[in-house]
């Protein structure tokens, strides 16, 4: 299979390992009278990402690569609203990527790794609205 899609699985995979940690500390490190609702919003996301790592790495291992545990940099700590921005900057990154790889994915005709992103997008762009939406309050 393409080098190129096992490249893009991997740089995909970084991202997901890092969103995990990334809304899994926001979730606890979250303070202030508004934190219990979106505590709860950094919790789901987080298990969402580790969805979506999940659905690439397996991809990749079929393909015959090896997923990648190192994540990307991750983002902790401030006040609420640095956090939501934070992943807000994040999500912003993921939908971009994604939607390259996705260009990849018909450029190589690998039509399955290319629904496993338009999924994964669809989720992404739920949580970019989740975040662009608090952050309008």
């Amino acid at each position: 299979m393409s080098e190129k899609i096992k490249e893009a699985l991997n740089q995909a995979i970084a991202r997901e390992l890092t969103a995990i940690t990334q809304y899994m500390w926001h979730n606890v490190m979250a303070t202030g009278m508004e934190s219990l609702k979106i505590k709860e919003i950094f919790r789901n996301i987080s298990i969402t990402e580790m969805k979506h790592a999940e659905a690439f790495a397996k991809r990749l291992n079929y393909l015959g690569g090896v997923p990648t545990i190192k994540p990307n940099p991750i983002k902790v700590g401030g006040n609420l609203e640095k956090m939501i921005r934070d992943d807000l900057e994040l999500e912003e990154g993921a939908v971009e990527m994604y939607n390259k790889h996705i260009k990849i994915c018909i450029e190589e005709n690998d039509y399955v790794t290319r629904r496993i992103y338009e999924e994964v997008l669809a989720d992404e762009e739920e949580h970019l609205h989740t975040w662009n939406s608090l952050l309008s309050k």
